[in-house]
């Protein structure tokens, strides 16, 4: 089997919401589901792709705003973040205010993850590392197989996520990326929370926050 991914940007800060899939059983998950629910339910659709489960690397409402509303309507559970995040939930429905987002609903995911911990998508397996630093509970999701990872807000082409927001701490963020992101292999195709995707060994060599050349 292979997993499968289409990213879906979504809300008006363009998240790169995924849809992944194992292309054996044909079912799937939602990563990141921050809104636009029609959008991302036409794209499981148009690929024969029934979810089966919700995968959150955290909280922020551009990735997270929609996960009480999708979850209730498909009866899947929610899988993610880190409990560290669990004051984001909490303030969901007035930040989706503060923001202009469709009202969004607090909840309690079915399970939340740490490090070490995985995941499974139909018969695929995709690992679990605790990269706080963007938040507290931030996690990402690394497929082995398809040398593939889910970053949400940690890493971009370029850029690192960022660090002011209440939680967040750039030190914490930066060991994050060089401890366990890159140790995955410079080959590893990643994600991110919003933009372009980009390759680990791309980010080390020339990321000017966290590359080979970055003064600490």
């Amino acid at each position: 089997m292979t997993l499968r991914a289409v990213v879906i940007p979504v809300t008006p800060f363009q998240q790169n919401c995924s849809l992944i899939w194992c292309d054996r059983t044909m079912r799937g998950a939602v990563i990141d589901p921050g809104g636009d629910l029609e959008t991302v339910l036409a794209e499981a659709k148009r690929h024969g792709v029934t979810l089966e489960k919700i995968l959150l690397t955290h909280a922020h409402v551009d990735h997270a705003g929609a996960t009480a509303t999708l979850a209730r309507q498909l009866s899947i559970p929610i899988e993610g973040p880190h409990e560290g995040d669990r004051f984001w939930i909490d303030q969901l429905p007035q930040i989706a205010r503060q923001y202009g987002f469709p009202p969004s609903e607090v909840f309690e995911p079915t399970r939340w993850l740490v490090q070490g911990d995985s995941v499974t998508v139909g018969e695929v397996t995709l690992e679990v590392r605790h990269c706080p630093g963007h938040t507290p509970g931030h996690v990402i999701f690394f497929e082995p197989e398809a040398r593939i990872a889910f970053v949400g807000d940690v890493l971009f082409q370029g850029s690192i996520g960022r660090t002011d927001f209440p939680g967040g701490d750039y030190a914490t963020l930066i060991d994050a990326i060089r401890g366990r992101l890159f140790p995955l292999g410079d080959d590893v195709r990643f994600v991110p929370g919003h933009g372009p995707m980009s390759t680990f060994g791309a980010e080390r060599r020339s990321n000017p926050f966290v590359g080979d050349q970055a003064v600490s």
